[in-house]
């Protein structure tokens, strides 16, 4: 990981170098550092791993693995001419690798493009790293009940079966290929393609950090460019399992059949509902503007992203309700997005379902399941605890 961060690195160093920004000879110091420190700590542990590792190196690996990337990560900022404190750089690393949004930085608009590139890749990178981590190394662990995503494998204590591994090959690629659409959907619909490109990376990844101080409230005039981000956010807050799933079965019912997919698009349904009716209730704005409105900033909300078109805390106390929960459930589980999943959401309903059912009944057998899987106690407490 850090090796491909190092690399990653190249692409900031070559925007500021065309761009005529002498931050590339910064970006390419930090990649040669980056590499050199990847390379020597493969050479150290290519023979303390081996092709099968254990839940304790499972964990290990998954912390080493982000603190390492997160502070080579780092030197870029720290290295700029924005005289960043290290804590700071770090701060801005952590928040872009974790998808979380939340930035230090201010007058965006005139930073080098070389920073700006390296944000949104530093996202990018991080969505899908939580993707592969949640599918290869969580279900292994048994933590919060992920382990109902195992891969089945006659041989439980491998890391990853061949069918994981081609699973987490496919997924990259369908990242790759939906934040390449984005991109150029961006770009046909009004945006430079040097935005397209930033704002591309950080939407799929529900990542939201902008080229702009204002945000996407730069692009208020273009409710186009809304609903493209509107959908590819949606896109990043459904489980990338269900797009391998129908690309291997070429079934949609594996996407529409999936109880965390349809649990997410009531919610959103009935949010950008509500939502929409207290915009038409204090603004003379269009149904159609009203409704894009409030599905944006609705979306963004709920899968974490954090893009803004405007205050909705200034919509009244009902919808500023409505937002709080929303970030509280986030998107669902074996996604970019953040909050408490409704994978988990669904398995706690579930379960006090089962419970009170038990309750009144006492000898009756209840099963709780989720796509066809039962949810033990196991899975329960993992969720719960």
């Amino acid at each position: 990981m850090v090796i491909i961060i190092g690399i990653s690195m190249m692409v900031p160093a070559a925007v500021d170098l065309a761009y005529g920004n002498p931050d590339w000879k910064i970006f390419a110091q930090a990649s040669i550092t980056t590499i050199g420190l990847g390379g020597m700590a493969c050479l150290a542990c290519r023979s303390d791993i081996g092709p099968r590792v254990t839940a304790r190196q499972g964990y290990v690996l998954t912390v080493v693995s982000w603190i390492a990337v997160s502070l080579t990560g780092a030197l870029p900022l720290w290295y700029s001419s924005l005289e960043l404190s290290f804590c700071d750089a770090v701060f801005e690393t952590v928040s872009g690798l974790t998808t979380t949004g939340s930035t230090i930085l201010s007058g965006l608009d005139h930073l080098p493009p070389g920073l700006l590139i390296w944000r949104s890749i530093m996202q990018w990178l991080g969505g899908i790293g939580i993707i592969v981590t949640a599918l290869a190394l969580l279900p292994m662990m048994r933590v919060g009940g992920m382990q109902l995503f195992q891969m089945e494998s006659s041989d439980r204590s491998e890391k990853l079966s061949g069918r994981m591994r081609d699973m987490c090959l496919q997924i990259v690629m369908i990242y790759s290929f939906l934040t390449l659409v984005c991109i150029v959907l961006y770009r046909i619909f009004g945006m430079g393609w040097f935005d397209a490109i930033n704002y591309g990376m950080t939407t799929l990844s529900t990542g939201g950090y902008a080229t702009s101080d204002l945000s996407f409230a730069n692009f208020d005039t273009s409710l186009s460019l809304h609903w493209i981000a509107i959908l590819f956010m949606f896109f990043g807050g459904l489980p990338f399992t269900a797009y391998a799933v129908f690309l291997r079965k070429r079934a949609i019912k594996a996407v529409i059949g999936n109880q965390q997919i349809k649990l997410f698009c009531l919610i959103i349904a009935g949010f950008t509902f509500l939502l929409t009716l207290r915009l038409l209730q204090n603004s003379d704005d269009s149904i159609f503007r009203s409704l894009t409105i409030a599905a944006f900033n609705l979306v963004s909300v709920i899968t974490t992203t954090g893009y803004a078109s405007g205050d909705y805390l200034l919509w009244g106390p009902a919808a500023v309700m409505l937002f709080f929960f929303a970030t509280f459930i986030g998107g669902c589980s074996g996604s970019t997005s953040g909050g408490f999943k409704m994978f988990r959401l669904y398995v706690v309903f579930t379960g006090l379902r089962a419970h009170f059912m038990r309750l009144r009944s006492p000898s009756a057998v209840v099963v709780s399941r989720i796509d066809r899987h039962e949810i033990t106690s196991d899975i329960y407490n993992a969720v719960t605890v």
